[in-house]
């Protein structure tokens, strides 16, 4: 049986005309939301390219929530592409993908140049936006910064920081923005404000970080509460949400030996539980507790982190 997972050796089956080849393929698994629906993407060690679920693609080019409506739909697009573009249906790579009730399954896939030609054939409208939105995320600092985030695991670096320290925050967000913003690892020196809500004055860094850095972290709700002020600090000019979710989990991890899984926390849920921490924590330490996990050296596990993090953060920057 054929298996996936995350940056390990795995086993593809390529349909090429009427064959199926056997291919070799070191892979990682990412996930990409594109108006609140998910996207599963494999990496290609070997081409060094991504593929993509084309079930998924085709739910979010029909705004379809239900997927076996999604898996059906591809199923009678495949068969009437069969006669209009047999090209593009003999590039289908299969990978086995958790499905949503759990199980693994083969999936058709495509490259990019697959997914560009899939959305051709959706009206107009739906192929725009999803192809702008596809074809530049990558592109932009968020979509680099993300790359760079994923090698954070294999990278060695966090196994040497100090959880709980504003220098460990410093060197998480100088890994993952370094090249792409001036100030990475820097701590701001103007204020800023998100929502109508004013972050910690810069002013005032000088005692407040090192009054956080001092709080206690040997329980779950002493580590939210740090976690909390630093969130209120918000030390950079941007990039702070992303790299304090992982200096968070390095935290637990150290103290409590886990880690939160971020795609068992929903977003709206998150973000309004974060609102409200800056007086009261208790929502969020409702919503954070129950989706700790053991899995704190999962490969996967910190890549669907990540996955969620950068979705957590999209369409709201911070305001100087």
């Amino acid at each position: 049986m054929l298996g996936i997972e995350p940056w390990n050796s795995i086993i593809a089956l390529i349909q090429w005309d009427s064959l199926v080849f056997v291919v070799n393929m070191t892979t990682k698994i990412s996930i990409r939301f594109f108006q609140d629906r998910e996207v599963r993407a494999v990496w290609d060690e070997e081409h060094s390219k991504w593929f993509f679920a084309a079930v998924d693609v085709v739910a979010a080019l029909n705004e379809q929530d239900d997927y076996g409506k999604s898996r059906n739909y591809w199923k009678y697009l495949k068969n009437k592409l069969r006669e209009s573009n047999p090209e593009l249906v003999s590039a289908t790579t299969q990978l086995k993908l958790t499905a949503p009730d759990g199980k693994k399954r083969l999936t058709d896939c495509f490259d990019s140049d697959g997914i560009v030609a899939l959305a051709k054939n959706f009206p107009n409208n739906k192929a725009t936006k999803f192809l702008d939105w596809f074809l530049y995320s990558d592109n932009t600092i968020d979509g680099q910064s993300k790359k760079k985030a994923y090698a954070l695991f294999e990278s060695g670096l966090l196994a040497t920081l100090e959880p709980g320290t504003i220098k460990c925050l410093q060197q998480i967000h100088a890994y993952i923005f370094g090249g792409l913003y001036d100030f990475a690892g820097q701590l701001r020196t103007k204020n800023i404000s998100k929502g109508g809500f004013s972050f910690a004055n810069a002013l005032y860094f000088s005692t407040t970080l090192p009054d956080i850095e001092r709080m206690p972290q040997s329980t779950f709700s002493e580590i939210i509460d740090k976690y909390v002020e630093m969130n209120v600090a918000h030390p950079f000019m941007e990039g702070n949400g992303r790299s304090t979710r992982i200096w968070l989990d390095l935290i637990l991890k150290q103290s409590l030996a886990k880690c939160v899984d971020w795609s068992a926390v929903n977003k709206n849920a998150y973000l309004e539980a974060m609102k409200e921490s800056v007086v009261d924590s208790s929502s969020l330490k409702a919503l954070l507790e129950p989706a700790l996990t053991d899995r704190i050296d999962d490969r996967e596990m910190f890549m669907k982190g990540i996955d969620y993090s950068y979705y957590y953060e999209e369409d709201s920057p911070e305001e100087v």
